[in-house]
């Protein structure tokens, strides 16, 4: 992989963990998981592992958005 990509991509996993550990807001603690799960996808393309990466890219945004859902409600107290 170039060089500036893994750079790029180590990056995107540092910013996606340091805001998810100090963020306090669920939505934004989602969002910030969101840019660390961009961030190891290409990790795990570059092993090889394309149904690994297929899954993650499946999975993470759905079970984000059923997340997100459950977080509203319990804010709104139904």
């Amino acid at each position: 992989m170039n060089e500036f990509l893994v750079f790029a991509f180590a990056g995107l996993l540092v910013l996606g963990t340091g805001a998810t550990i100090f963020e306090t807001d669920p939505f934004k603690k989602l969002i910030s998981l969101s840019i660390l799960i961009g961030g190891v996808i290409p990790f795990i393309v570059d092993q090889g592992l394309l149904d690994v990466a297929t899954a993650v890219a499946l999975i993470a945004p759905l079970t984000t958005i059923f997340i997100l859902m459950v977080t509203r409600r319990s804010e709104r107290g139904t």
